[in-house]
């Protein structure tokens, strides 16, 4: 199942780590949307070495380096979903005007969010996470040539995938956040077959694209839905502001974007093993191929996609805005 029992965990530690002082680097002294991107990729793909590590490793550095990780990722999560929805109220305000006062309201938040999202960058510290993943890595060499690694390797992502089994049993095309749930354990699982598929025997490469595009599209779910929750909680608060119909409108949209989710759901199936005492499908003659009717770049037809989950390895396509050159173009302009 595997083509060596090299230190492929060690190594994607390496890469991954390097990547994120380099992004963070760069975002220090260029703070921009792209480079704000690449940050929170590198620093998800980071995350995803850890993830590994410890469940191979469960000690305490290995979860304050997580931690620390993490927290950094979720201060920027406000000024990212911000940005999505400028993004498609944008696309949507020729159509209904009546979003001019929810795209200033927008306007003004993003303008917020930059600034402490700036603050937070500039303030961030490595050199706690840099000890932590040092020693980690230090341990890691000494257990990556013991007989059973490659089995105690594969059992992680095994545990990974039962859990994203568990989530998508749970889903119900009437709750959008059940699909959301579930895209939480697979873009995990999803990052863990990244990590390992330089060793892995004969997966096949383009089904990384396809766990991109399949991630992807419950990422369109989940952009329509944050979109539309807070959409409706701006109403609330400025009553009468949003006519009914434009809301009507973002809820067909999302109701489309599950109905693209669901027809395809059952992809997932072909990325892993059921079962650790089973075969992996591309390892049998009779291994299924999944087509979905729709469009294959899922949903919302000529549509730009808002959420682009990292292509591999953090090589992905951007998340910029329409029409807009960089993030300090609408928000601060300092």
């Amino acid at each position: 199942m595997m083509k060596t029992n090299e230190d492929a965990l060690g190594v994607s530690l390496d890469e991954r780590w390097k990547k994120y002082r380099d992004e963070l680097k760069v975002c220090k002294q260029e703070f921009s949307e792209e480079a704000v991107h690449d940050l929170r990729v590198a620093t998800r793909r980071l995350l995803a070495v850890l993830d590994m590590l410890r469940a191979l490793d469960p000690h305490p550095r290995v979860q304050r380096a997580r931690r620390l990780l993490k927290n950094q990722l979720d201060s920027l999560d406000d000024l990212r979903d911000t940005q999505v929805m400028l993004v498609e109220v944008y696309e949507s305000i020729a159509n209904f005007p009546e979003l001019k006062p929810f795209e200033e309201y927008l306007l003004a938040r993003e303008k917020k969010s930059l600034r402490r999202a700036r603050k937070e960058i500039r303030d961030m510290e490595i050199s706690e996470v840099k000890r932590r993943i040092e020693k980690s890595r230090s341990s890691l060499q000494e257990k990556a040539g013991v007989s059973d690694w490659t089995a105690r390797l594969l059992s992680v992502v095994d545990q990974a995938y039962a859990r994203a089994g568990q989530a998508f049993g749970q889903i119900e095309a009437s709750q959008s956040t059940s699909i959301h749930r579930f895209r939480v354990t697979f873009k995990k699982f999803r990052y863990m077959v990244e990590i390992l598929y330089p060793v892995l025997m004969g997966f096949p490469e383009e089904y990384l694209k396809r766990m991109h595009d399949y991630q992807s599209r419950m990422g369109d779910v989940q952009d329509v839905e944050v979109l539309l929750g807070t959409l409706v909680e701006f109403g609330e608060r400025k009553a009468g502001s949003i006519p009914p119909s434009v809301c009507k409108s973002f809820e067909d949209q999302r109701a489309e974007t599950v109905a693209t989710f669901m027809e395809g759901k059952e992809e997932i199936q072909l990325f892993w093993r059921a079962a650790p005492d089973q075969k992996f499908l591309w390892e049998q003659n009779d291994e299924p191929v999944y087509h979905s009717s729709r469009n294959s770049s899922g949903g919302r037809n000529a549509r730009v996609r808002k959420r682009q989950p990292a292509s591999t390895d953090g090589q992905g396509q951007k998340e910029n805005a329409k029409d807009r050159s960089g993030i300090e173009g609408t928000g601060d302009g300092n």
